[in-house]
């Protein structure tokens, strides 16, 4: 491979820098936000600029890390997913398409002071020369870009300081007349001035001494620019009648002839003209690879990465970005230009903070030259600014956002997640982070066993008796605790409950003695108790609240009619006992020695882990993590998963091994108890997918039910189930 000589030194960084901010946000939004803040203004520009700070920083640490990448939406893509970076990349293309078409429209009112022409169509006419510029291969070439920069750099130096003289005092009255939320969408409808700052990123690969030269250049070309506009604004509002400006098409060159006569205006047209042509030119060469881009890492069709053999350019990508182009110039006025430009900037601009968030908690190989300082904060500050300057600049801003966020998202649902695998570093941050938590509630929490209730409903047999009460013994005997066997019997409403209701029956005392021969042949303290009641469910769910009991162990229920009319009392149970519930799929209980423990696609819950180490400890047996074995796993992923599988494995006292569990219907080895975690109702609704089928066991299986303060939020176990 050639390598590319780093041959941009800090000058050149700075002049792309610079050259890629300055253009409409001086030429032609100061009448627009003086219409919204009026002299406030001035303070929106030095607001804008200091919140692009968090982003500028992030950029210049994810620039030095991949000085080969390149690219807004390949840093979110890579450090996010392709989910936020489908929204980052369709976000930025139409950001960057806005830009062209504001720089256009805002443009032309320029050259329409010299020539007499219609507005538009001279418009249309100007971006349709561009695209076919951009078809044909021709590119703006460095020198020119210098060219440019030192034209618009002298005209703008001397209307500032030629009419500094001129500025009237008077003009600066009732300053925040229009209140901190006319400043706020101000400063909003402002900020994509701004978005050119770290544009030098896409040519870090060039820049020589990148750890110094990408932060340096970014952030100097930022302060410079951002005092720039600050003076020239100041000077504007200065030197102009107030209101006078506002709305206007051309307020530079109002003010030029204001203090410099026509000379100055003819420069500042000069100067606008082409500020803006290179502005739009570059919106769409540059917003033209995005769809380019994702098209390469399959989140957009492959025609829009198909290079022409005979151009030698991205013809389909650059002609969807150039009838977008086309029809917004044709049909949305200015202002809703400027705030949708300035909204999808601010967005990208908020996930690029997140972004190094990602890259910093994830495992990935991160090793930038530079390191924002203040993180996480500054990150977190840049984020969270811009979802608040999003809520302050209208309602078709944060419309057009809304759209992009949700076409961006069903895009991805339906074209790229059937396609695409991969998963951003930040996922596996998460993911990571919620095996941590995991760990943590599982060291905590313990099976309690100091009280446990055999909640029997109906007769169902000495042998699966047996079977719940030596279950119950094997988690009570480490801690000398008591199990209490109780036999629920439902009489109808009708029928009153009296003293002749509790007269024991040949059953009950059979029953009496059972549990009196099974308390000698467990060695545990075993009590036998019969309650009648109107309503079982209840009754169990009392007793238990009034007995001090700490885990209620129940037989699963057939779904009977009465149980698919009125629901299922087990499930009633659920969710409304006092303490932990372990329903049990009865097949047997004997001396089990190697007891399965099953997830859900999360973490292992803490207390299926509890309940299956006790078993385990009890019987002199191992334990069996499953997890389910799904085609796309990441590598990235599996090597997570089985750093938590270790880290739990070490924190166990068992024996443990891993096993996965295939998908197509092969079979596990065939364990003598399966221990799982119930099914969390709360997540079908939010959750496309099923959770993952676990073969059946051919044992007991024990389907375990912390009590309801101790689990976990939906949030979190909507998280552990997305990311693991």
């Amino acid at each position: 491979m050639k390598e590319l000589e780093r041959d941009l030194g800090l000058p050149s960084v700075l002049a792309i820098s610079i050259g890629a901010m300055i253009g409409s946000g001086i030429f032609i939004l100061p009448a627009l936000a003086l219409g919204i803040a009026g002299p406030a203004v001035i303070l929106a520009y030095l607001v804008a600029g200091l919140l692009v700070v968090p982003a500028a920083l992030s950029k210049s640490e994810m620039a030095t890390a991949m000085p080969e990448a390149g690219g807004t939406y390949i840093y979110i893509e890579r450090g996010m997913g392709p989910l936020l970076g489908t929204i980052a990349g369709v976000g930025t293309w139409f950001s960057l398409s806005f830009k062209g078409a504001l720089a256009l429209v805002g443009g032309v009112p320029y050259l329409l002071l010299l020539f007499d022409l219609p507005l538009k169509p001279v418009a249309l006419g100007l971006a349709a020369v561009l695209i076919l510029v951009n078809l044909v291969g021709a590119k703006q070439t460095g020198r020119l870009q210098l060219v440019i920069v030192v034209v618009m750099l002298a005209a703008l130096g001397w209307f500032a300081a030629g009419s500094a003289p001129s500025v009237q005092a008077a003009n600066y009255a009732n300053f925040f007349a229009d209140g901190i939320g006319g400043l706020l969408a101000a400063t909003g409808l402002v900020f994509v001035s701004y978005a050119g700052v770290t544009k030098v990123a896409s040519v870090a690969e060039e820049v020589e001494n990148p750890g110094r030269n990408i932060p340096l250049g970014i952030l100097g070309s930022l302060a410079f620019t951002t005092v720039l506009y600050v003076a020239i604004v100041a000077v504007l509002v200065g030197v102009t009648d107030p209101g006078s400006v506002a709305g206007s098409l051309t307020p530079v060159a109002v003010a030029a002839e204001v203090t410099l006569g026509q000379a100055g205006v003819v420069a500042v047209i000069f100067a606008a003209i082409l500020a803006l042509v290179s502005t739009a030119n570059a919106g769409i060469l540059s917003s033209s690879r995005y769809p380019f881009a994702m098209s390469r890492d399959k989140l957009a069709p492959a025609s829009l990465s198909e290079v022409s053999e005979r151009l030698g350019t991205p013809v389909a990508s650059i002609t969807l970005t150039g009838a977008v182009l086309l029809a917004l110039i044709a049909f949305v006025p200015i202002l809703e230009i400027a705030k949708l430009a300035s909204a999808f900037q601010i967005m990208v601009f908020a996930l690029i903070n997140v972004a190094v968030v990602a890259f910093r908690e994830g495992n990935a190989t991160y090793e930038p030259e530079f390191t924002s300082p203040l993180y996480p904060w500054m990150q977190l500050f840049g984020a969270v600014t811009g979802v608040l300057l999003l809520t302050q600049m209208g309602t078709t801003a944060l419309l057009g956002a809304l759209v992009i966020v949700v076409g961006s998202v069903a895009w991805y649902l339906v074209y790229v997640r059937p396609r695409v695998r991969r998963e951003g570093v930040a996922t596996d941050a998460i993911r990571r982070q919620v095996g941590r938590n995991a760990i943590t509630d599982t060291e905590t929490t313990a099976a309690d066993g100091h009280e446990v209730l055999v909640a029997l409903p109906k007769p169902i047999g000495a042998d699966r008796e047996r079977s719940l009460v030596a279950l119950a013994a094997d988690i009570v005997r480490p801690h000398d605790g008591r199990v209490v066997v109780a036999r629920f019997e439902e009489i109808p409403d009708q029928a009153p409950l009296t003293e002749a209701a509790t007269v024991q029956s040949a059953a009950d005392r059979d029953f009496e003695a059972r549990v009196e021969a099974l308390a000698e042949e467990l060695g545990v303290d075993v009590e036998a108790d019969e309650v009648v009641s109107h309503d079982t469910k209840h009754a169990i769910v009392n007793f238990a609240d009034n007995h001090g009991i700490e885990t209620i162990i129940a037989e699963h229920e057939p779904l009977r009619l009465r149980s698919r009319l009125l629901g299922d009392p087990v499930d009633w149970v659920v969710r409304h006992a006092p303490c932990d519930v372990l329903l049990v799929d009865n097949v047997g209980y004997d001396a089990p020695e190697r007891v399965a423990l099953s997830g859900d696609g999360g973490p292992y819950d803490p207390l299926a882990v509890r309940i299956a180490e006790a078993v385990a400890t009890a019987n002199g047996g191992t334990v069996s993590l499953w997890y389910p074995d799904e085609k796309g796993t990441t590598d990235r992923q599996q090597r997570t998963v089985g750093d938590y599988q270790s880290e739990l494995s070490a924190l166990l006292d068992v024996p443990v091994d891993a096993e996965a569990l295939r998908t197509d219907g092969g079979r596990p080895s065939d364990p003598d108890l399966l221990v799982r975690r119930g099914a969390d109702h709360r997540l079908r609704n939010a959750l496309l997918d099923e959770r993952p089928v676990v073969p059946s066991p051919g044992c007991t299986a024990v389907t375990v039910y912390p009590k309801t303060d101790e689990r976990p939020p939906f949030v979190r176990r909507l998280l552990e189930r997305l990311v693991f």
